[in-house]
Parts: structure tokens; sequence; C-alpha cells
């Protein structure tokens, strides 16, 4: 019942995802962040048992940060991308990893870039995306409104529309987002429903 949003703009990438811990009928909180931080240009919004979401997106941050301070360079977003599948791809033939992420980052040459990935490990580039039922409602919205070279603003503009139509059309509440952007600054929360620190 995850939902996670993503789109690549003029000069970063936005990822969003729904704040709600929930499993079968019941509902734990609202307030969990699911776009974690890989490095300081990357982030990976991840849907899924909570379990494997923290354990994979854990695993994949802490290899990022050994690779840094093993060869003092940073890998770029689409090696970071082709990691994430790596791993998934070893896990499928041992414990799946039942998580399907959207990948955003920003580097010095290519600028912000959006890969898809799915627990069967297919990973593909993409403009803009959604894991979960949340794609029957917005991929639509993302296909007419996306364009080259938009702007922050404008892409903002966009998934404030995706969570306008989930908010309106779908059964399951999801009444809190995080909004996290990735650019040449880094990462930063534009917009949170419930402060996960605040109400941990």
């Amino acid at each position: 019942m995850d939902t996670v949003l993503g789109i690549s703009f003029d000069g970063g990438v936005i990822v969003a995802a729904d704040q709600t811990n929930a499993r079968s009928i019941l509902i734990y909180q609202h307030h969990l962040d699911k776009v974690a931080p890989l490095t300081s240009h990357s982030v990976l919004g991840c849907s899924g048992p909570n379990a494997d979401f923290v354990n994979f997106s854990e695993y994949v941050a802490k290899n990022m940060a050994l690779y840094e301070v093993t060869n003092d360079m940073k890998l770029s977003t689409n090696a970071q991308a082709n990691f994430c599948r790596g791993t998934l791809a070893q896990a499928l033939r041992k414990g799946p990893y039942q998580v399907n992420v959207l990948l955003g980052g920003w580097d010095e040459t290519t600028g912000g870039t959006l890969y898809f990935m799915d627990y069967l490990a297919a990973m593909q580039k993409v403009n803009f995306g959604a894991q979960g039922y949340a794609s029957n409602f917005c991929l639509s919205i993302f296909d007419k409104e996306w364009k080259a070279n938009m702007t922050e603003e404008e892409a903002l503009l966009v998934i404030d529309h995706c969570i306008s139509e989930l908010q309106e059309r779908f059964l399951i509440s999801q009444p809190n987002f995080m909004v996290k952007v990735v650019n040449k600054q880094g990462v930063r929360v534009v917009k949170q429903g419930a402060d996960p620190v605040e109400n941990s």
C-alpha cells in the first residue's frame, strides 16, 4: 500500500513518499520517512515491508559510504543504481528484498537522474515514476505535465497534483507525505506531513 513518486527537472530530481507504516488492516504510524539518503547527493524512495525497506536502504547507504572512504571518490548516480540492481538480483536467488524503489541523484556531469527498480531487479532510467497503487492515478498526470527543462517549482507542482489526486481518489488513507529535492546543493526536505524525529 506504499506510495513512492519521483520526477526529474532541470537541475535535479524530486522523490516523495507517503509516511504511513501499515500492515494488513493495521496502521502503526503516520510519520515514517521512506525516502532514505544514500549519499550527500542521492536518495532512495522505497515501498515494501518496513523491515525490508530499512534493511535494504541501510545496506546500500553503508556500502556507498564504504566505497567513498576506500576509494576517496563518490559513485555516480548511475553506478549507485547499478549497485542497487545487483544487490536486488543477488538477493532474488537467496532471500529476496520485497522492495520497489526510485533512486534519484545529482551528478556534476549528468545533472539530476532518476532510476526505477522493482523487486525482481529490473532497472530503467526514467524522467518520472511511481511505485505502488499510486501509479494507477499518477502516471497519467506525470505523462501530461512533465516536460523537458522544467523548473523545480513546476516539478513540485506536478508532485502536489499527484498527492492531491491520491488523497481525493485513493481508497487507502495516506494523509502525510515526505517530499525531498536533490540538486547541486545536496538533499533537502521540502515538505513533510509529520516530522519523523519529533514523533519517534
